[in-house]
């Protein structure tokens, strides 16, 4: 039954993509509905080598499939539209979501040339850009995608950190930060690029880390925001612990009302996701079933109205030399976790959208 599923649903994209028709993105759900997607995970820990094992893997312990899958294309890699893996998720029945992560490395947080958001403004990267594009409009069915990963967390090259930071008067309004009005720029020449080459299957997400990292005045998520004419959905991360020796605990609860609403003062009108959430194993604050079993409960019973969908980050890392601080948010490891989300979405099975919603 799960092959025919898919099979249905890919060929309803296909008939979307075809050549005479007009190319469709993903919308939301029908109300009263949750997606229900997934990063599942891979091997090296760079987030672009998932497998379609990795999507069976987890799920086989959810018991429900995935409506969107979470990559990331990293522009260190390869400045490629990242086909085979968006093909064999479409072939699942899935939306291809892709982070664009124009980046020179994953090992340290500033960017180098030509990924720096001076280079994307002055155009240095153009042509890769509309190529991506073309190949992206090419693919032909919808795909969700985002520019800028946690904009407001200073782990990431586009953060106003390594962009002028608070100096005001050498980019833009004179009276505004510089990095924040670098990456506004920058976010707004991507899409405009997108749009140029005909990219109109794309749903783009503008995603937040659910607090400012660090809390400065010149690093406010509001100022990131780009613009509703160029974002279709807004995107929240919210994490527990993530590692077995992190001190902290934030909750999902108490980190989703920080942001909820802070989103919604600055783009009301845009459904909200939950791109990235989880928690470890190993952390003596709390399990990582005790965190997620009351964030699905949150999320399932529609305490946030605008929420329109989440995705569960299933990944295992190495942190040191030492096993026993390794990361893991595998369902597939913690038989707890597994257990948490198969009767929490088996519970809700009439609230999950289980395949994307094409729209033109």
């Amino acid at each position: 039954m799960k092959l025919t599923l898919a099979a249905l649903i890919a060929a309803l994209f296909l008939v979307g993509g075809a050549a005479a028709a007009p190319l469709q993105k993903v919308g939301a759900p029908p109300p009263g509905k949750l997606y229900h997607g997934v990063y599942p995970g891979g091997v090296t820990g760079e987030e672009d080598d998932l497998t379609p094992a990795d999507l069976d893997a987890y799920e086989a312990q959810v018991g429900k499939p995935a409506a969107w899958v979470y990559f990331s294309n990293n522009w260190y890699r390869s400045r490629a539209f990242p086909a085979a893996t968006a093909s064999w998720i479409r072939d699942r029945g899935a939306a291809p979501y892709i982070r664009l992560m124009i980046r020179s490395t994953s090992s340290r947080p500033r960017a180098r040339r030509p990924f720096r958001l001076q280079d994307i403004l002055a155009g240095k990267i153009d042509a890769d850009l509309r190529q991506w594009f073309r190949d992206a409009r090419d693919f032909g069915t919808p795909l969700i995608v985002e520019y800028g990963t946690e904009c407001n967390g200073d782990w990431f090259p586009w953060n106003a950190r390594w962009n002028g930071k608070r100096t005001t008067r050498r980019f833009g309004d004179p009276a505004k930060p510089d990095g924040v009005e670098r990456f506004v720029a920058a976010f707004r020449r991507i899409v405009g690029l997108s749009r140029e080459e005909g990219a109109d299957n794309i749903t783009w997400v503008f995603h937040v880390n659910w607090d400012d990292g660090p809390a400065a005045a010149w690093n406010r998520l509001e100022d990131y925001y780009p613009g509703d004419d160029v974002v279709d959905w807004v995107a929240i991360s919210a994490y527990g612990p993530q590692t077995p020796r992190d001190r902290y605990l934030d909750l999902f609860r108490d980190a989703v009302d920080s942001a909820y609403p802070r989103l919604q003062n600055i783009a009301a009108t845009k459904p909200v996701i939950i791109a990235e959430f989880g928690a470890t194993a190993g952390n003596p604050q709390i399990t990582p079933e005790a965190w997620a079993g009351p964030a699905l409960d949150d999320l399932l019973a529609f305490r946030w109205p605008h929420i329109i969908g989440f995705s569960w980050w299933n990944e295992h890392w190495e942190n040191d030399n030492n096993p026993a601080h390794d990361t893991t948010m595998r369902v597939q490891d913690v038989p707890a976790l597994a257990h948490t989300f198969h009767d929490a979405l088996d519970g809700a099975a009439g609230v999950l959208q289980l395949a994307p919603v094409p729209i033109p």
